[in-house]
């Protein structure tokens, strides 16, 4: 049997949490889905700069699931290491210590579940 990551683990939560809402409340669920994916669309900002953006508000509002949800994205998205820790950094200096602290363990641990280990 095969083990999966913690943040593996994370986004399945995330997945079948999300599906019992959706069975439950459809229109609800049909609704935010489809203005999500509207405003991570290509547009006047890119969809990386979009996936850095809410990584960045998910660190300072201390959401464990949409900072491996965003971190995620933002390797489909082609951001490299160095820009998602920049990004963790302004959100740090706008949330202070304990932006800090989510951004540089949750986020790293979300990273190297991802892509392996950090150099």
């Amino acid at each position: 049997m095969e083990e999966i990551t913690y943040s593996e683990a994370v986004l399945q939560d995330y997945k079948v949490g999300m599906g019992s809402f959706a069975v439950k409340m459809p229109e609800i669920a049909s609704a935010y889905h489809a203005f999500t994916e509207t405003c991570f669309e290509e547009g006047k900002l890119s969809k990386k700069d979009k996936q850095l953006i809410a990584l960045a508000i998910s660190v300072q509002a201390h959401d464990e699931y949409c900072i491996v949800y965003h971190t995620n994205g933002c390797l489909d998205a082609g951001c490299t290491e160095e820009e998602m820790m920049e990004a963790i950094g302004v959100a740090a200096a706008l949330g202070g210590g304990s932006a800090m602290s989510h951004g540089a363990i949750i986020w790293q641990n979300a990273l190297e579940d991802f892509s392996g280990p950090i150099q």
